[in-house]
């Protein structure tokens, strides 16, 4: 039995190069849910030698141009170089932030991306990272392998560019009124190596992989904003206000009709923000593992299971980025006709890295593994208002990694209150407060915070909020 609401029905639309998406639907009582399970992610064709292949050529091509540009002894490998590495301890280097932190997950999403685009399924895929990550480590650099990077390039790579290779293919498949030539640009550019594959292997591993058609709810905000508050800390980093693009993508949100949670990441969120300062001031990506559908009443629908994450945060003052596991869910509440809340909540354990940027001592950085924690909430009035909650914490310090040197406490809040105006414009007011709570030997300051209040232009590609009707 169909559940006939007085309430708007998400339609599916268009987001361009970042992506795109809608449409509207959900799980009535007696509808049937689907089993848990991974499901089947099989192709119908599959190379593990292309994919072995492709990989290898990359990293040859990598190492030679991080030879001529960045740092030659670090990437003048040789045999000599290659027995060492296979000899030495595996230890926490102390690369630059963001090479750690954001370069080496990007590389391993390439890996992954590669392997996936082969025909690979999601857990061979993450295995191609992994290999791809420990062959880096030993044969790709001079120095010694690095513990961290492999966590991050295999694990936070894969976590980060099942979502890439998700949003490539969904606007590959659904269109969105983007001409064919069109469609494969934008599908490149969120997802390079599966637009290499379809380029030199056209209808092969790189073929369109089926979505299911699931509910998506997306939104473009540009716009700026001006600190309201400030605790420098330790830090020597200018401070300055800024101008912003955020980008946020939920794919697969609970209770369409149909719509089963077999496969790693059939739900997922995105996030991206990126800024005139730091470039990329925030990346998340969280997709459920392995869960299933529940329904508790008439007006909820959820899933709850697994869910991986890759986060990185990098405010103009510190820096936190973390690779975990966490156990959570996602659920809708039909409250009244034309008002819903959507919600996230999800705790669980990650690789951890910290640190001030342009720290007054040295030492103030910390790595490990940490517990994190996720909440969100999302109030939906009808067509015409929305208000975005969301919170993030992460707990840093000497739990598993000697090298460790102090405390960490990190928590970043977002409130977002959305007006639509007309069709898919709408405007926003934006609150972001980032928080530091550490301890370090000979460092005096204890905190760190700044928050910012800005104004935004915001784009959807359809009238409502998200929520999704049964």
């Amino acid at each position: 039995m169909k559940v006939s609401r007085n309430r708007f029905m998400p339609r599916r639309c268009a987001c361009a190069v970042l992506l795109a998406l809608a449409a509207g639907a959900v799980q009535a009582d007696d509808d049937p849910l689907p089993e848990p399970g991974h499901g089947d992610d099989t192709r119908p064709y599959k190379s593990y030698g292309a994919a072995a292949l492709e990989i290898a050529t990359f990293q040859l091509l990598l190492n030679r141009v991080d030879h001529a540009f960045v740092r030659p002894d670090d990437y003048g490998v040789s045999v000599g170089s290659f027995r060492r590495n296979l000899r030495s301890s595996w230890v926490v280097d102390r690369d630059p932030f963001e090479i750690n932190q954001l370069g080496h997950p990007y590389q391993g999403s390439v890996y992954f991306g590669l392997a996936r685009s082969n025909g690979l399924s999601f857990w061979e895929s993450l295995g191609f990272a992994f290999a791809g990550s420990a062959v880096w480590e030993i044969a790709g650099e001079t120095t010694p392998p690095s513990r961290n990077d492999q966590i991050t390039t295999s694990f936070g790579g894969s976590f980060l560019g099942e979502s890439l290779y998700r949003m490539a293919n969904l606007v590959l498949e659904q269109g969105y009124g983007l001409s064919p030539r069109w469609r494969e640009a934008a599908a490149a550019a969120v997802s390079p190596p599966l637009g290499f594959n379809r380029y030199v292997r056209p209808g092969r591993g790189s073929d369109i992989w089926p979505s299911n058609s699931p509910d998506v709810y997306a939104r473009l905000q540009l716009g700026a904003g001006g600190v309201s508050h400030r605790n420098v800390g330790p830090s020597q980093a200018p401070h300055r206000n800024e101008v912003s693009a955020d980008f946020a993508l939920d794919y697969g949100l609970p209770g369409k009709p149909g719509y089963m949670y077999r496969r790693p990441f059939d739900y997922f969120l995105f996030r991206l923000r990126l800024s005139n300062i730091q470039g990329i001031e925030s990346l998340a990506s969280r997709g459920l593992l392995w869960g299933a559908p529940y329904a508790p009443g008439r007006n909820v629908r959820g899933i709850a299971g697994l869910y991986g994450s890759y986060d990185y945060l990098a405010p103009q003052l510190f820096r936190v980025a973390s690779t975990g596991l966490s156990l959570g869910t996602n659920a809708q509440w039909w409250v009244a006709d034309g008002l819903a809340l959507q919600g996230h909540a999800s705790a669980g354990v990650g690789y951890t890295s910290t640190g001030t940027v342009r720290a007054s001592t040295s030492g103030q950085y910390n790595y490990g593994f940490a517990p994190q924690a996720m909440l969100m909430l999302r109030v939906i009035g009808g067509e015409k208002v929305a208000l975005d909650l969301t919170a993030r914490e992460f707990f840093n310090g000497k739990l598993t990694s000697p090298e460790t040197s102090g405390t960490d406490r990190v928590f970043r809040g977002d409130a977002t209150l959305t007006y639509r105006l007309t069709g898919r414009h709408a405007v926003s007011l934006k609150y972001i407060t980032s928080r530091r709570t550490f301890a370090f030997a000979n460092v005096p300051e204890r905190q760190q915070r700044r928050d910012t209040i800005g104004l935004y232009y915001t784009w959807q590609p359809f009238r409502g909020f998200g929520a999704v009707e049964w």
